[in-house]
């Protein structure tokens, strides 16, 4: 395979005895190794935050003085040459067949390519690439980062979003304003991707009476590629160069023109780079398109469409995250007849023909249907835990009529957490200090994570003490920014968290504003609240984060709710709601607070993973039983809002979920976090029930699990389905007469 990058060498100057720096910045390793972004911290610990923990702005800013400086000095060269002998060491390991190195080459047993293609139309991988909007974005990052772990022939395709997703600022009276984030290439670790003539390489995908063409832009996560799709360039029209500007337009030719270009020239991109998948991960419904593409190159090379579809459906993977009918990308025939008329021919349909492929019918009329089309493609679907892949049955039951909801041909993988990317650094020293050896390459080996129970008391406390006081720090530091630029309120500076105090009990909402995740649930008898906030001895803080889509009008009004009540006098600075909600924010939250609040109205919460990477670092629970939660939760290891089954009238199921909210925080939760007889000031018993909830969390809901399963469950079955259809096709070929 014959791939053309770019190339980080000359792009700074630096000692030659840390030259390794510049590569570094161009792998997204370096985010799930504390240790490497220490390298950079340490040469200029301000410069490290002024740049967002972004290395290759860092490099570009970093006086040569402090550069010469570390030079010098034998623990940060020390640190330098282990970091540097680990990438190496880690990226070596990649296609070593003789000594099979990484799980995936142990697990296949044989050589050969079995390349997976994971197609999402947003990755979360870091906060110096604001390419995602929320929790499918940070499932697909870590997602490519374990795949790169574990050592899986793994390529991904997404698009470069160039004006990002947006940053947000609450005005004085709660309302979301959403700003652009423009975005320098130079400046971030992407790579652009020439052709043999040093020139970009470039797709081209069909639009009504135009061609429009995609360059490509390679970020590097740790062994995995992942080509992003850019259609900013100058031979496109103005309006085409903004197709790949923002993520999930509301305006429908704007969302169609983007899930062509990431289906047709997302495959049209691996050819060109010289990939020929065995498996094609469809993640959610916007990269259906690729399998027309892809049934379109089959019957070009002489197959009829039902052995095109049968070939490529043997090879296809479709993974649901959307538990509601509503949530699902549906484009109206009128559109449809707009983008694709010229393409049914190709194919041998007429205009009917084609529609059926994805035909649903709404309240309103026919539409195509994206998941439709998805999963009719695809030999294997799968939602995203138990109870989703439950609701996902019954909800496409229709598509098999002659079968019951349980029998329809729809599993479940549970998602999971990337370890390294959200276990806060104190708490991985703590873990290298008390778990087995090794149990860093084993993270979904429940037996590494028995000596948990054995940590001493004080020195978890400890950590969870420390992980508190740093995220106070950090909200503080953010409140201070906010008073000295002038442009906000007082009582705005009380409500980002000015008063916080990391001793009190600390409770964490954040997540994405949709209506359904009831945010305001909590908030509902305020006066309650207030008497619990505020009980002398025994106060809480909770801390609310979330953006809300632009066009969701109902989830910006759900924010203004909530910032409304925050900013009262009467909470006394304890209820708090922090701004522009990432990655970065997320890693305080997740490791900072003590207990990670999940409301969602059941079952509509697909799987979630924020309250995952909280009880990783022994954050507790406090969740309706709905997703990942209804699976963990054992009684010991958390607490679960309102009762494991099904409502019809949702105004019932909003008040028994309150009052069993606020019945457990009243006499569970607070009671227990303040039962501290010891002098400094432990509960015990909370300690316990944090270490139960890492060693039966952690493994299980790891993403070394998750990619483990999607391997062994979905992908290498797939890999042997699809070489048997192949084969079944020359045969049929071989044995037909002449024509």
């Amino acid at each position: 395979m014959k791939q053309f990058r770019g190339t980080p060498a000359n792009n700074f100057d630096l000692p030659d005895k840390i030259a390794r720096l510049g590569k570094l910045a161009y792998n997204l390793w370096w985010t799930w190794r504390p240790d490497a972004q220490r390298l950079y911290k340490w040469i200029d610990p301000s410069l490290w935050e002024e740049t967002y923990h972004n290395p290759v702005l860092f490099l570009r800013k970093v006086r040569r003085t402090d550069l010469n400086a570390v030079t010098h000095d034998r623990n940060f060269m020390n640190d330098y040459d282990q970091i540097i002998s680990d990438f190496d060491t880690y990226m070596e390991a990649k296609d070593n067949w003789d000594t099979k190195d990484t799980w995936y080459l142990r697990t296949k047993k044989s050589g050969g390519n079995g390349q997976i293609a994971y197609f999402s139309t947003e990755f979360g991988l870091h906060e110096t690439l604001p390419i995602y909007a929320g929790g499918l974005g940070i499932l697909s990052g870590d997602h490519a980062k374990e795949a790169s772990d574990l050592g899986l022939p793994f390529v991904g395709i997404g698009f470069f979003y160039t004006h990002g997703y947006f940053s947000q600022h609450i005005t004085e009276d709660g309302w979301q304003q959403a700003n652009e984030v423009h975005m320098s290439f130079k400046d971030l670790p992407v790579l652009p991707v020439f052709e043999e003539d040093e020139k970009p390489l470039t797709v081209s995908v069909d639009l009504p009476g135009r061609q429009v063409q995609a360059r490509l832009w390679e970020i590097r996560v740790g062994r995995v590629p992942l080509y992003l799709l850019d259609t900013n360039i100058d031979s496109n029209s103005p309006e085409d160069r903004r197709l790949t500007a923002r993520l999930y337009s509301s305006d429908l030719d704007l969302r169609i023109s983007q899930e062509i270009i990431l289906g047709v020239g997302g495959v049209r991109a691996l050819r060109k780079l010289g990939y020929a998948p065995d498996v094609w991960h469809m993640n959610e419904g916007h990269s259906a398109f690729l399998s027309l593409e892809r049934a379109r190159e089959y019957v070009e090379e002489g197959n009829t469409l039902e052995e095109a579809i049968e070939i490529l459906r043997s090879s296809t993977i479709f993974t649901t995250h959307t538990p509601v009918p509503a949530g699902n990308d549906e484009f109206p025939l009128w559109l449809v007849d707009k983008y694709f008329s010229d393409l049914w021919p190709k194919l041998g349909l007429d205009r009917e023909g084609f529609i059926d492929l994805a035909r649903h019918q709404v309240s309103w009329g026919e539409v195509f249907s994206m998941p439709i089309l998805a999963i009719r493609m695809a030999e294997k679907v799968n939602g995203v835990s138990e109870l989703h892949g439950q609701v996902a049955r019954n909800m496409w039951n229709f598509l098999w009529p002659e079968k019951k909801a349980h029998d329809v041909p729809i599993s479940y993988i549970t998602n999971g957490v990337h370890t390294g990317t959200w276990l806060a650094r104190r708490m991985g020293v703590l873990f290298d200090e008390h778990l087995p050896n090794g149990w860093r390459t084993h993270l979904d080996d429940p037996e590494m994570w028995e000596d948990v129970k054995d940590i001493p008391d004080e020195a978890l406390w400890q950590v969870r003490l420390h992980l508190k006081r740093k995220l106070v720090w950090y909200m503080q530091e953010r409140a201070r920014q906010q008073w000295l630029s002038d442009s906000v309120h007082p009582v705005q500076v009380v409500a980002s968290g000015a008063l916080i105090d990391p001793y009190m009990l600390t409770i964490g909402f954040a997540r994405r504003f949709a209506t359904y995740k009831r945010a305001g649930l909590i908030l509902k008898d305020f006066d309650r609240l207030l008497a619990m906030i505020n009980k002398p001895n025994m106060p809480v803080q909770i801390i609310f984060a979330g953006k809300a889509h632009p066009a969701d009008e109902p989830g910006k009004m759900l924010i203004q709710e909530v910032y409304r009540k925050v900013k009262k006098a009467e909470t006394g600075g304890r209820l708090v709601f922090l701004e522009d909600y990432d990655m970065n924010l997320a890693r305080f939250l997740v490791q900072g607070v003590d207990v990670w609040l999940n409301t969602p109205r059941r079952p509509n919460e697909a799987s979630g993973t924020s309250g995952q990477k909280a009880a990783l670092n022994g954050v507790l629970n406090f969740s309706v039983l709905d997703g990942w939660w209804r699976e963990g939760y054992n009684g010991k290891n958390g607490w679960a809002i309102g009762e494991d089954k099904q409502y019809t009238d949702p105004n019932l199921q909003d008040t028994e979920d309150l009052a069993s909210l606020y019945s457990i925080l009243e006499n569970e939760i607070i009671p227990l976090y303040y039962d501290q007889r010891s002098g400094d000031n432990m509960s015990e018993k909370w300690v316990q029930m944090v270490k139960e909830c890492i060693r039966t969390l952690a493994p299980r809901f790891s993403m070394s699990r998750m990619v483990k399963e999607y391997t062994e469950e979905l992908y290498l079955p797939v890999m042997a389905t699809a070489e048997k259809a192949n084969g079944k096709i020359l045969k049929q070929k071989a044995k037909a007469p002449a024509k």
